[in-house]
């Protein structure tokens, strides 16, 4: 993908495992459904509706400073739902449709 910065391409890679692990059967599923919601309320609150990868991965540089905070408060008593590998990556794999220099993969 020519033209991502190299640390969005590390980013994306990341995102994309964890869009992938989402829906594997686990007895946590709900609750990591429920965390990756959460997720991006909270991308949708720091971002708005236009951001790009980049500032989707800055976003992401720093969400270990918010996101098992927010898992906890989401799914207390459920931690397989704190993953950040899956609930919150999955979030990001999805916002990262969406934004406004968003490639085809």
């Amino acid at each position: 993908m020519r033209g991502v910065q190299p640390e969005v391409m590390t980013a994306m890679l990341d995102w994309d495992a964890g869009d992938r692990r989402i829906d594997e059967p686990s007895p946590a599923r709900d609750q990591r459904l429920r965390v990756m919601a959460a997720v991006e309320d909270e991308l949708r609150r720091r971002l708005g509706s236009r951001y790009t990868l980049s500032d989707l991965q800055k976003v992401y540089d720093g969400s270990s400073r918010w996101f098992l905070t927010l898992a906890e408060r989401t799914a207390p008593g459920t931690p397989d739902a704190w993953d950040p590998s899956v609930a919150l990556d999955a979030a990001f794999a999805r916002w990262a449709r969406n934004a406004q220099d968003a490639v085809a993969r």
